[in-house]
């Protein structure tokens, strides 16, 4: 049995202007299939034109465009049972 996936490198906080883009990444200690999601707040976020979410190997990213006053707050990343926030 593989060993239980884990976050190994949390993202930073950032302060972002409005109107620029924002990019977090966590980089986890391995590849995985298991399923990741972002959410900002308690909003579970999908990739569409202003939200782009990737996996690199085991660096996953988020990138909010064109960001607004109300993509403030809270954005977490969860895989498994490991969860990071920023």
């Amino acid at each position: 049995k593989e060993p239980e996936v884990t976050i190994v490198e949390k993202m930073k906080d950032l302060t972002a202007q409005e109107g620029e883009d924002a990019v977090f990444e966590c980089k986890l200690s391995r590849e995985t299939t298991e399923e990741s999601q972002w959410f900002l707040g308690d909003l579970r976020l999908q990739s569409n034109e202003l939200t782009e979410i990737r996996a690199q190997g085991n660096i996953h990213s988020l990138v909010l465009r064109k960001v607004t006053p109300e993509d403030s707050g809270a954005v977490s990343f969860q895989v498994g049972q490991q969860k990071a926030s920023a």
